[in-house]
């Protein structure tokens, strides 16, 4: 009788959705990067597939090297941040992503459990550019005055970010694909079980401390830059959503 039935989906804070880029520079990368025609290959059952878009391009014989280098692009921004790399090693197939209307979300960037994140990128963050390189002052020239005029520092935003590779896109194919923690303090307890310590081996425990989870994978490549963001903008305002009433 008009009630309101049926599932209400919330896009989750600081999600964004993708507005598309061309994927031609993404095939012609792949042509360069060693990938093999179709017909060549049809019966062989070792090589990995490359799927642009859902469209089966061709075959390659190191997929492992090759979304290696495709992330590090991406991360450089020489390949559009929107773009998805999932490969799926059980089916052996790699798929690429560079169309419209994929749900993406920022995720913190980690390599050998430290966060890609430092601190000069706050600081630049909060200043809104990044410090004076040292040395004489740049002069610039104004094309239609021709008058000269010192060269301002260099502006550093969100995108800034994305491009020093210390921010990524993914959506939700390619989140499968990763190892996501919630906070960085699960890379401080990664980095002592890798030297052989015992993160809760405390003599001093405080009950009024946080209870924290108990992680079972250290081999993280990704942050979540708050346990929040998880959540839609409806789930977020719930008081104490994590306590019971």
């Amino acid at each position: 009788e008009g009630q309101a039935c049926g599932l209400v989906k919330n896009l989750a804070l600081m999600a964004t959705i993708s507005v598309g880029s061309p994927s031609a520079p993404v095939i012609e990368f792949l042509e360069e990067w060693g990938l093999e025609n179709l017909e060549e290959n049809a019966h062989s059952t070792n090589l990995t597939k490359v799927f642009v878009n859902g469209v089966w391009m061709g075959i390659h014989r190191d997929p492992f090297n090759l979304v290696r280098t495709m992330r590090t692009l991406r991360r450089r921004d020489d390949i559009s941040p929107e773009v998805s790399i999932v490969r799926d090693i059980r089916e052996r197939e790699l798929r690429i992503y560079t169309d419209a209307g994929r749900v993406c979300r920022p995720l913190f960037i980690v390599e050998d459990h430290e966060l890609k994140l430092k601190r000069e990128h706050i600081k630049w963050l909060q200043q809104k550019h990044k410090d004076p390189e040292p040395g004489p002052p740049i002069m610039i020239k104004d094309p239609q005055t021709g008058e000269e005029s010192e060269k301002g520092p260099e502006p550093f935003t969100w995108h800034s970010l994305v491009k020093a590779g210390a921010i990524e896109y993914l959506d939700a194919e390619e989140e499968e694909t990763v190892m996501i923690c919630m906070t960085p303090d699960d890379l401080v307890e990664s980095r002592l079980m890798r030297q052989g310590l015992d993160p809760r081996a405390e003599s001093d425990f405080d009950p009024a401390a946080r209870l924290k989870s108990v992680s079972t994978a250290h081999t993280w490549t990704h942050c979540e830059i708050h346990p929040s963001m998880i959540l839609g903008i409806c789930a977020s305002i719930i008081p104490f959503p994590d306590h019971n009433q």
